[in-house]
């Protein structure tokens, strides 16, 4: 067998990817009722999702918001004028037997999505379309039942299908569009992006041919990949796979494939259908919708910032290292929470880090969003100017004052900290009587400090430290310390 590494030396992949995002919306795509995730089988139908006889569907305007939406973020040229389409064919798990799509008139065309690769590079995967359409029901086989069962709750759910270019060239540049475009959808607030609960599903399409040839390979379709993992693992079979069977003079047909994730390798499920195959022609029951260009312009004024808007801020405006930024916008609600706090104090590093460390891991331990998060952005801020003003020590400020402000988040950090006398000791009188009291107790090491062994002020530093409580101004304390050991 073929390794991948052997394959790559030889052979050229061309992927496409055509992934599948649910949206958000209230209602299914043509019918009334609400698109639950998880509700019991076949309790969100209506008579239209279950095609009674005369029956009309009625196109959801929100849909085409979010179409547009992610049109805009990929800089796609919009359709105005949008009509949608009979797709023919065998769908058990949707009563009418066909699918209500855009063929001729994608909501979106052309425009590209910018990934970044793991050796920092990027690169530009050109976008086909984006289209319109409802998703089919979901057929249960439940081991040891004679019958299938179906469940049309998800029958009509809103989607749209995002079609690449054929410009990917490896599995890793597939993994990485997938994450922008998981990444994307929920910054747009359109999709959830959760693939364990199919509400976003990847077909690849997978070819190869030999390095320097612009010819296309025969394309195979893998179908319904549900995590980033299964993705990248199909890719590669298909690749080696599909390698074997030329080197051996083998020919393929293009057909459409599955992928068995206990096995890691795909299996023939049909041949590949043409588009003569799908009958397509208009969907008489629906009416043409015209997008206007003030339509398009309202959608603008409600875009969010875009994660690489977010990225480019961080990094020049704040002075942010590419990998703070990165973590930090990796998720939409993080990067604006720290973009909020920004607006309160200068001291950005400071607070990159605390949202990264401390914040986030309040959030991973008690599995909670930014949204439940008790600390308001204003509030790190103001934690984080004490810290810089020398007020408090960051030691008091992560062991003390942000447990303390946790459990009071309507209280002001510096109020909190006057409170329970956790502010900075700077009374240089004080201080220096502390610092005398210190040095007396350890003659010895005075000694050896003014031989040469000047590491030793952190030892005499740590005694003042615990003489007060860890209040002690660290910079007013160290001058007061060396002073005092050269006059002993």
């Amino acid at each position: 067998m073929m390794s991948l590494e052997e394959v790559l030396k030889k052979y050229e992949p061309v992927i496409g990817l055509e992934v599948h995002a649910q949206l958000k919306t209230q209602s299914k795509a043509f019918a009334p009722e609400e698109a639950i995730y998880g509700a019991l089988p076949n309790t969100s139908v209506s008579v239209i999702t279950l095609a009674h006889p005369g029956v009309l569907p009625k196109v959801n305007k929100r849909a085409f918001d979010f179409a547009i939406k992610m049109g805009l973020a990929c800089g796609c040229r919009i359709t105005e004028y949008n009509y949608f389409d009979r797709k023919n064919y065998f769908y058990p798990d949707l009563p009418k037997g066909y699918q209500i799509s855009q063929d001729k008139t994608p909501i979106c065309r052309g425009g590209s999505l910018r990934i970044k690769l793991q050796d920092g590079s990027t690169k530009n995967i050109g976008i086909t379309r984006i289209h319109i359409e409802e998703d089919a029901g979901k057929s249960m086989h439940i081991e040891g039942e004679e019958e299938s069962f179906v469940d049309f709750n998800r029958a009509g759910v809103p989607l749209i299908e995002i079609v690449s270019e054929p410009d990917i060239r490896s599995a890793e540049e597939a993994y990485a569009y997938l994450v922008e475009i998981r990444k994307l959808v929920r910054y747009l607030d359109i999709c959830d992006g959760n693939m364990e609960e199919g509400s976003l599903r990847c077909d690849v399409n997978v070819s190869i041919r030999p390095k320097g040839t612009e010819r296309f390979g025969t394309r195979v379709e893998v179908k319904n990949l549900n995590s980033f993992g299964n993705v990248k693992r199909a890719i590669e079979f298909e690749i080696v796979r599909q390698a074997e069977l030329i080197e051996k003079g083998e020919s393929f047909t293009q057909e459409t494939r599955m992928f068995n994730a206990e096995t890691g390798q795909t299996y023939s499920l049909r041949t590949k259908e043409s588009l003569n195959d799908y009958r397509y022609f208009p969907e008489p029951d629906l009416t043409p919708v015209y997008v206007t260009q003030e339509w398009i312009e309202r959608i603008k004024r409600e875009m969010p910032p875009l994660p690489w808007e977010l990225f480019e801020k961080f990094t020049k405006q704040y002075g942010l290292s590419e990998y703070d930024a990165e973590v930090l916008t990796s998720e939409r609600d993080i990067a604006l929470y720290y973009d909020e706090a920004c607006q309160y104090t200068k001291e950005y590093k400071a607070v990159a880090n605390w949202v990264s460390v401390q914040v986030k891991a309040y959030l991973n331990e008690l599995a909670y969003t930014i949204e439940e998060f008790p600390l308001k952005p204003k509030a790190i801020a103001e934690l984080v100017n004490l810290i810089a003003e020398g007020k408090i020590t960051h030691n008091i400020a992560s062991k003390q004052l942000y447990p303390l402000m946790l459990e009071n988040p309507q209280i002001a950090p510096e109020v909190l900290a006057q409170q329970h006398q956790l502010i900075v000791n700077a009374n240089t009188d004080e201080l220096l009587g502390i610092v005398k009291e210190v040095i007396a107790r350890f003659p010895d090491k005075v000694e050896e400090y003014k031989s040469g062994k000047k590491g030793l002020l952190g030892m005499f530093m740590g005694h003042v430290m615990r003489a007060t409580q860890g209040k002690a101004d660290p910079k007013l304390a160290t001058r007061l310390l060396q002073e005092a050991l050269e006059r002993s």
